[in-house]
């Protein structure tokens, strides 16, 4: 999987076509992600008091990867990567239209 904790990625299919968010957590063997304020679910909680009342939280849920792509902050939208070496060794992920490192 090309995308990373913490990456920002913007989303191109789906209920949240067009948002950009920070991927918070991947599951790779599953080839899912969550992104941070997309795909939210409302979930039931029930109170263990039986005083108080249970309450609705809204949570993210998780996105195919195959609906997210990473984000260039010089292009301004979704793009596909490719890898550079640099000299010293290690590989950088760099956008394929405008060679700007993501």
């Amino acid at each position: 999987m090309k995308i990373k904790k913490g990456d920002q990625v913007i989303i191109i299919s789906g209920k949240d076509k067009g948002f950009k968010g920070e991927v918070i957590q991947i599951m790779p063997k599953k080839g899912r992600l969550i992104v941070d304020g997309a795909n939210l679910i409302k979930k039931h909680i029930k109170n263990p008091n039986k005083k108080e009342k249970g309450q609705r939280i809204e949570m993210p849920a998780a996105i195919d990867a195959s609906n997210v792509q990473l984000y260039c902050g010089k292009c301004k939208k979704g793009v596909q990567t490719g890898a550079k070496t640099t000299k010293e060794g290690s590989k950088k992920r760099i956008c394929k239209k405008c060679n700007n490192e993501i």
